[in-house]
């Protein structure tokens, strides 16, 4: 017996109209990267920077592979060190094959200030600091170095004392080779010996340092003045533009029929518009060739001394990019693991509002998060080691600037088109959707980046 007594809510609700949202999309970020450069609009398709002329520069890394379990250098990357970058690949072999594997643990002393430097290091995985005693006998860190880089180039090519004493902070291998090999190989080969004379030869040039202009100043009465000129590269680098690209398809039956009260087209549209920026800001910073994370020069790469990302961690990037800094970036475990640091020294870092939201920042420069900075070390995001990135921005500045093309056809947003391409025989209409972009680094300073940085370390603060 039904005992209703009036209309139920499951009735009325045929003759109700619902109220609806737009399509929701979980994987939509703030994309505070493409908010925060500044955007060139380029002409022809592509965007030349021209530079002074610098001293050849590598990328301060010697890669290593496991071979069975044991790490083994790579012989092409021994092209790193200067005088071999043009040495045959037997050569390379040889020398690749003569490094040897040592094992050391935290605290240990992996080389002495002073000793006589007859081994070339190459840390496979772990860090290690690069220690000196000050003017006044005071102990001073130099620099942490991790997984890839070597010490100590000059002394070992030189045969001489090392400057620095150098102490592991990490358990970690590192794999070393003898200077009689070197020897060996420069007797047997006169171009690797020729080489590595020139290189002896010219002392204090740095590499990736911009070759001089001559200059006099302070000087009274009537000396020659030098003459000079400011060289460029002979080969300036060129970005071409890159897309994200996909065909969205939308069934007429679908458009006509169901297009209110929200559009059917737009919808779609603007959802994969979404997905074709976030695509766009993934290639901004990982991209293995344009990529900002790929692009940061030798000297501008600091190692993470504790692993968690430290206060004083960002003071040393902002060392690296001090002339008008402008964001750093991060992933948002990294940022919290930054926010946690600062909570242990007291130190809590101040808010800024940019872009509409609250932001986290350091000496007052904002840290903007990114789930597009890419996790090492592990295959769950959150677990093993991030990076920080520190920017310079604006072409005025000569920092980092996005590259879109001044104009397309079809375009529906700066840099994004959306072609009709017709309807096929099933009735369904095809749109072409195309993102144009890049990114430029005009100098080098203009970016550091704060590597194997840790996330998952907390604290007890009671």
């Amino acid at each position: 017996m039904n005992d209703q007594t009036s209309l139920s809510p499951d009735a009325a609700r045929q003759l109700a109209t619902t109220t609806k949202t737009s399509p929701q999309m979980r994987g939509i970020t703030p994309r505070y990267l493409l908010r925060a450069l500044p955007w060139v609009d380029v002409e022809a398709g592509v965007f030349r920077v021209n530079r002074r002329r610098t001293y050849v520069l590598g990328d301060d890394r010697i890669s290593i592979h496991a071979d069975g379990g044991s790490p083994r250098v790579i012989p092409g990357d021994l092209r790193e060190l200067p005088y071999l970058r043009d040495a045959d690949d037997a050569l390379l072999a040889e020398l690749a094959g003569s490094f040897t594997e040592v094992s050391f643990e935290a605290g240990q002393m992996l080389a002495q200030d002073g000793d006589a430097h007859d081994k070339l290091w190459v840390i496979a995985q772990g860090r290690a600091e690069k220690r000196v005693s000050g003017r006044y006998g005071e102990d001073a860190v130099l620099e942490v170095i991790g997984d890839g880089q070597y010490f100590d180039l000059d002394a070992w090519t030189r045969s001489e004392p090392l400057p620095y004493r150098v102490r592991a902070l990490t358990p970690g291998v590192a794999l070393c080779v003898e200077r009689s090999v070197l020897e060996g190989l420069c007797e047997r080969d006169t171009a690797v010996r020729g080489a590595m004379d020139a290189y002896l030869a010219a002392d204090g040039v740095l590499p990736g340092a911009e070759v001089p202009v001559d200059l006099s100043s302070g000087h009274v009465g009537e000396p020659d003045l030098p003459a000079t000129f400011v060289d460029y590269e002979d080969t300036p680098r060129e970005y071409h533009m890159s897309l994200a690209q996909t065909v969205l398809r939308v069934h007429t039956r679908v458009s006509d029929l169901y297009n209110g009260p929200i559009d059917q087209i737009r919808a779609q549209s603007n959802l994969t518009a979404h997905a074709l920026r976030e695509r766009q800001e993934a290639s901004l910073l990982n991209h293995p060739e344009f990529g900002l994370f790929n692009n940061v020069a030798p000297g501008q790469r600091v190692q993470a001394r504790t692993g968690s990302p430290t206060p004083d961690d960002l003071d040393e990037l902002l060392t690296r990019v001090w002339k008008q800094p402008g964001y750093f970036l991060a992933h948002p475990r990294a940022i919290a693991a930054f926010g946690r640091e600062c909570t242990r020294r007291g130190v809590p870092p101040v808010i800024d509002t940019r872009f509409g939201s609250p932001l986290l920042s350091w000496r007052g420069v904002p840290l903007l998060p990114s789930d597009k900075v890419r996790f090492s070390g592990s295959g769950s995001a959150g677990v093993g080691t991030t990076e920080i990135l520190l920017m310079r921005v604006g072409e005025a500045e000569q920092g980092v600037v996005g590259l879109r093309p001044a104009k397309v056809e079809d375009e529906v947003e700066p840099g994004l088109s959306m072609r009709n391409m017709g309807v096929d025989q099933k009735g369904i209409t095809s749109y072409l959707m195309t993102a144009y972009f890049n990114t430029a680094v005009l100098v080098e300073d203009a970016v550091a980046v704060l590597q194997n940085v840790e996330v998952s370390n907390y604290h007890d603060y009671s």
